[in-house]
């Protein structure tokens, strides 16, 4: 188990001023909250503090009514220590002097039970604010980072698909998570506490100044050895700790890699191998874990001897001042506590130092994500609908387009598709192909050129208006966690039954469907391992169906299916073709022969376009794809 406080070695920032104070400012809307948990911390602090004087009276108390039982009635306090002075007992006579006695006189134990008491009722008061105040600690920092979560879900849905191509999806995803649960443990753990063990110094320290200034100045002489102690095994702690994790991200890794594989290892033979590894891999963790582990544990029994030794001093002070009359028991007492209540926060504050630096370098993190560039706004006068029903003629007028500056990748494109049309998209890898599909999609705006839909260039519709007539399916199937009719009918809201199953059966999933034990209502994990690969991709061919676009856009949709599906699938695309404008982007040409249009794309330019014989007959760069691809699958079979 792994978490802030708990071994995480610190990430540092890389602006830890800066960022710390726009993480404060993530609490601006909760400064009303802020003020009353401050003002409930002082008040609560406070009780605290007086707690230790209070109890010191009682000591006075009982010390006072010991010596008094001691002396003759009926004489006054000056009496009894000039009568101590006379009898050469100056050493007694000036201790005595500043305490607060009457000859005669025993314990009151009434006055003592008083004392006790409010001692009471002050502490009990002190922890009944400290739980108030942690309430409202826990209730400030969960809003503020629902919020913070709030912000980078909407962020997500505003970033463009050019952000997430360049950012791994593991990266994302541990900004998105790990890293705003890292922030939200390290403020529950720092915050409240932090605040309290600074305001508890602050107090200590005046009333420890107040009771004697001399006293207080010893206390402080510990200091600066407590800050070194911290200073030194801190450093010497955190390489340890990055030795631990990196070891820790090791192990996962090896052992995350066997058990995705691990049929694979068992068919090759190779356990004892995997074994071999993972026992490598756990001693070194043990290693860096013990070293981690041992070095940052001298931090408390450091601590401890600073905290011992400043009790020493201020003992040690404290009974001379008690034997020159200068300070009674009592004080001394409070103030070998309140030594005690100095260097406990001054530990819990250089303990929560690298708690702060993660929580501050994991803030940054979701910053960065939060200042990425987002997709162009809409242009104004965004928003036209088209005229009249979408009939799906696109064409593209003129288009320029690049991913960087300095590499050109479609240049002066023009092309008419007419409503109903099958188009092919081939060519080989980075001839802009996909590219092409993602201007239609508006995942990237052209540089230049436009691009029509039914005569309206697509820049002038919003993106939501647009993209809610085209239907697309990948080559990487993406199902969610939910019932297969859920995950058809998820591009179309409120789809009845009958409409989920009609589209299964046009996309040749119902008969498979049937088979499954459950059916329709059979439910998938996130990656749809209850199915083969094949039967994810129809599911996402029948959800697309189901959204009934004017525009279907199938990216290598047949790659994961076998023949007799991808036929089937063939046939349902020319019962759909008459309603629907298709484009087809695919590597097997066996699968786009029957095509209205073929563009065969080189290097973001159109070389080749027609049918599937004509092209042959052109003997030209379709001609040379095919027969590669057929001389090819000649060899496989050889």
């Amino acid at each position: 188990m792994s978490g802030p406080g708990m071994g995480a070695p610190p990430r540092r920032s890389m602006d830890f001023k800066g960022s710390g104070k726009r993480l404060l400012g993530q609490f601006r809307p909760e400064r009303a909250r802020l003020v009353l948990m401050l003002a409930v911390l002082v008040v609560s602090v406070g009780l605290n503090v007086i707690g230790p004087k209070i109890l010191g009276h009682a000591t006075d108390l009982v010390f006072g009514g010991f010596i008094g039982q001691k002396l003759p009635d009926g004489l006054t306090k000056e009496q009894a220590l000039e009568g101590l002075r006379r009898k050469g007992e100056d050493g007694a006579a000036d201790m005595l002097s500043g305490m607060d006695f009457t000859p005669g006189h025993g314990i009151d134990f009434g006055a003592v039970g008083m004392v006790l008491l409010v001692v009471a009722v002050v502490y009990a008061a002190a922890g009944l604010l400290m739980l108030w105040a942690g309430r409202i600690s826990t209730k400030v920092i969960t809003r503020t980072v629902f919020r913070l979560r709030e912000r980078v879900e909407e962020k997500l849905a505003r970033l463009p698909l050019s952000y997430l191509d360049k950012q791994s999806r593991g990266e994302v995803l541990s900004r998105v998570t790990n890293d705003i649960d890292n922030l939200g443990q390290t403020l529950q753990q720092t915050l409240g506490q932090i605040v309290n063990s600074l305001l508890m110094i602050v107090g200590v320290l005046g009333v420890m100044f107040w009771i004697s200034p001399l006293l207080a100045l010893v206390a402080l002489v510990t200091v600066p050895l407590s800050a070194l102690v911290a200073t030194r095994v801190g450093k010497r702690a955190q390489p340890q700790f990055v030795a631990q994790w990196k070891s820790t991200g090791t192990l996962n890794g090896h052992v995350e890699e066997m058990y995705t594989g691990h049929a694979l290892v068992k068919v090759f033979g190779r356990q004892r191998e995997s074994a071999q590894v993972f026992a490598e891999q756990n001693e070194a963790l043990f290693r860096a874990g013990f070293k981690a582990q041992f070095i940052s544990g001298i931090m408390q029994p450091a601590m401890m001897f600073v905290g011992n030794l400043n009790y020493v001093l201020v003992a040690v002070v404290g009974g001379l001042r008690v034997a020159s009359g200068s300070l009674s028991i009592g004080d001394v007492q409070a103030f070998v506590q309140y030594s005690r209540q100095f260097s406990q926060p001054l530990t819990q504050v250089a303990s929560m130092a690298n708690l702060i630096q993660s929580g501050v370098a994991s803030a940054e993190r979701v910053f960065e994500l939060l200042d990425a560039e987002e997709q162009s706004p809409e242009p104004a006068g965004s928003g036209a609908a088209l005229p009249g029903k979408p009939r799906g003629r696109v064409e593209l007028e003129n288009v320029s387009f690049r991913y960087s500056e300095d590499r050109p990748l479609i240049e002066d494109l023009s092309l008419a598709v007419e409503p109903g049309q099958t188009v092919a998209i081939v060519g080989p890898t980075g001839a802009g192909k996909t590219t092409l599909v993602n201007l239609l999609l508006r995942f990237y705006e052209v540089r230049s050129g436009r691009i029509l839909l039914d005569g309206t260039d697509i820049a002038t519709l919003s993106r939501e208006e647009l993209r809610s007539g085209i239907g697309m399916v990948l080559q990487d199937t993406w199902l969610f966690g939910g019932t297969i009719a859920e995950n058809i009918a998820y591009g179309a809201q409120g789809a009845t039954r009958e409409q989920v199953e009609e589209a299964a059966r046009a996309a040749h999933a119902d008969r498979f469907i049937r088979t499954l034990p459950d059916g329709y209502d059979t439910v998938l994990d996130d990656e749809g391992d209850t199915v083969s690969a094949g039967e994810k991709q129809l599911i996402t061919i029948a959800r697309a169906f189901l959204s009934d676009p004017v525009i279907l856009v199938l990216d290598e949709a047949t790659s994961s299916v076998d023949t007799r599906t991808e036929v089937l699938i063939q046939r349902a695309m020319e019962r759909l073709a008459s309603e629907r404008t298709s484009f087809v982007i695919a590597h097997r040409l066996s699968t786009i022969r029957d095509a209205d249009v073929i563009l065969v794309m080189e290097n973001g330019a159109i070389v080749e376009q027609g049918d599937h014989r004509s092209l042959l007959a052109a003997d030209g760069a379709y001609a040379r794809l095919y027969k590669s691809q057929f001389a090819q699958a000649v060899a496989e079979v050889d």
